[in-house]
């Protein structure tokens, strides 16, 4: 993970401050010596197919990770368990009643009013029709209409990098919704794959956001850049990551921007600087924009993820402390409403608890 600097970039926090043209500077932090790497193969600049095998790495590794799904969506699957007390005793003549009760708890789940209705609907046609006879295919054919929601689109969940180094990834959202502890459990899923990982401290108007930032980096092991100076524009300190993470061999560099609100318009053309910034750098960047949604918001995150998908073209979806929430159906309603991919969900406050989505994993999770 070491790399010697250029001369002409500014030096270390421990050295002279650098030319007041500067407006980052790289912070070297001590490397967490204690990690191991879960994989064999190691990254390094040019590596054919690097980005393809990091992807499916990453995917496999989703799918060792079930129990921690699991575990992440027990107060959904607590909520919808009534769906098995209401099919146990299921008879043909008390149809209505049973698929109104299913239409509750779905509508409480946040799957959605669209949605809902649609999958009831159907349930109910094939039931009328002879094709579902008993409780336990109401159920499984249930679960195949979630899961067909979450796939029938053909939306990639891996995260999708490029042919070149460095891959950039902006991590976008409103404020409060982890953004930058989302950012910081991806660089340590990163970094155990064997990925070189620069972190840009894009925040530069929340006070506090470049130190949590640079104690995450400390965590897991990343160099960090962060603003010079107060009030640095973000777009000149993603501009000077995007630039050391390609004059230094970087396989990722992650992109932290400040929290701002959907509806603050001037704010959000920031990020449209920010996403120039980095084109300019390495065409054809950032590789993916991924936006965090707070998952206990349920179907109030919709309007956001429209508008800041409407202003950058989000790629790819984080949604977080959805084990703190009942309403884990509003990840089939953000997927089947905006067609943008969720690609991994915060099922818990661990460095680890960030997961790659896979959706057969989250159906057989909130519907054992």
């Amino acid at each position: 993970m070491t790399c010697s600097l250029p001369s002409h970039l500014p030096p270390l926090r421990s050295k002279p401050a650098p030319p007041p043209s500067s407006t980052a500077k790289l912070l070297r932090l001590p490397l967490d010596r204690t990690s191991t790497r879960t994989t064999g193969f190691k990254c390094s600049a040019g590596q054919t197919g690097f980005f393809k095998k990091l992807g499916r790495l990453i995917k496999e590794k989703a799918k060792s990770d079930v129990e921690k799904l699991f575990s992440g969506f027990t107060k959904t699957r607590d909520n919808l368990a009534v769906i098995d007390e209401l099919l146990l005793y299921w008879n043909l003549s008390d149809t209505d009643r049973v698929l109104d009760e299913l239409e509750e708890v779905l509508l409480v789940a946040d799957f959605g009013p669209r949605i809902t209705i649609k999958i009831v609907e159907s349930l109910r046609d094939d039931i009328y029709a002879g094709k579902l006879k008993s409780g336990s295919e109401i159920k499984d054919a249930l679960k195949g209409s979630i899961l067909n929601l979450l796939t029938a689109k053909g939306l990639k969940t891996e995260l999708k990098l490029g042919f070149r180094k460095p891959a950039v990834i902006m991590i976008v959202g409103v404020n409060g919704g982890g953004k930058t502890t989302s950012l910081g459990k991806l660089a340590n899923r990163l970094q155990k794959e064997g990925t070189k990982v620069l972190l840009a401290a894009g925040d530069t108007f929340r006070a506090a956001a470049s130190d949590q930032l640079e104690i995450w980096a400390e965590r897991t092991g990343c160099e960090i850049v962060v603003a010079e100076k107060e009030n640095a524009k973000a777009s000149s300190v993603i501009s000077q990551a995007v630039k050391r993470g390609k004059e230094q061999g970087f396989d990722v560099v992650l992109c932290d921007t400040s929290g701002r609100l959907h509806t603050n318009y001037s704010l959000m053309e920031d990020l449209v600087a920010c996403k120039k910034a980095i084109g300019k750098v390495v065409s054809g960047a950032p590789n993916e924009i991924l936006q965090v949604l707070d998952g206990t918001t349920g179907l109030n995150m919709l309007p956001q993820a429209r508008e800041f998908n409407d202003v950058v073209g989000v790629t790819g979806l984080i949604l977080t402390k959805l084990d703190g929430t009942a309403r884990g159906g509003c990840v089939v309603s953000v997927v089947d409403e905006l067609g943008i991919p969720v690609k991994f969900v915060g099922v818990g406050e661990g460095i680890e608890d960030l997961q790659p989505f896979d959706a057969e994993a989250f159906v057989n999770a909130i519907f054992p």
